[in-house]
């Protein structure tokens, strides 16, 4: 199938999810994950209807951006971010998905208020506590929130997760489920420089749970592109 079928395939799937939750399918965006695809491919994927794209590695980012290749939709950085790299994604992204530590934080301040701009950005969380991933514990990030005022150029606007792999996707629904029961916590409250109504979560195989409890945006590459060839 085109990258154009397999965009509208998804945002079929996206409606049908939306519907069974009882959720309006247009407060569901899809982020087009486009790690290691190319330039008239990012096109491709915007002419057939994606709301954002999201790239994970600073290098495609630059490059990509350098060829206008997201021209017509917000572009997002959904990766890994060094602290060395973030002068090459502030001010350049309209999110940023992965800010995981305290000091991946304050670098990302340190920068946006050095070039004058408040930057948007998602506190990516672990949510099952595992060893081989980045982020804040529900437990950091209740505690970090509440700090956010001395971080003038910086506002939080949600919320990212990648849950563990689960043999059973419904089994994904409890980690889903924490980190909806987290937004609408912190939504509640009034916190300085915290605006809260982005929850990225599901990507391509996990995509319907994540709606199903809450999501508001999906990252989704293989499903639109194809395997990527490492």
């Amino acid at each position: 199938m085109s990258i154009a079928e397999n965009v509208t395939r998804i945002k079929a799937q996206m409606t049908k999810a939306a519907i069974a939750a009882g959720r309006d399918p247009k407060d569901i965006l899809l982020c087009a994950a486009t790690k290691m695809n190319d330039a008239d491919a990012v096109r491709e994927a915007i002419r057939a209807g994606v709301d954002c794209c999201g790239e994970n590695r600073v290098q495609e980012l630059t490059a990509k951006q350098a060829q206008n290749a997201y021209d017509g939709v917000p572009i997002h950085f959904i990766g890994h971010l060094q602290t060395n790299k973030v002068k090459q994604v502030v001010g350049k992204v309209a999110l940023i998905h992965s800010v995981d530590s305290l000091r991946l934080l304050e670098a990302v301040n340190k920068e946006a208020d050095r070039q004058g701009i408040v930057q948007d950005i998602l506190l990516e969380i672990n949510i099952a506590n595992e060893e081989s991933k980045s982020g804040f514990t529900l437990e950091e990030a209740e505690n970090l929130l509440p700090e956010m005022g001395r971080f003038s150029a910086i506002r939080v606007r949600g919320f990212m997760a990648i849950p563990p792999i689960c043999q059973i996707s419904t089994d994904n629904h409890k980690f889903f489920q924490k980190m909806y029961n987290l937004s609408v916590d912190i939504m509640r409250k009034k916190y300085d420089n915290v605006c809260v109504n982005i929850l990225s979560m599901g990507m391509s195989d996990d995509f319907a749970d994540a709606i199903a409890c809450g999501s508001t945006m999906i990252r989704v590459g293989t499903a639109i592109f194809g395997a990527r060839n490492y």
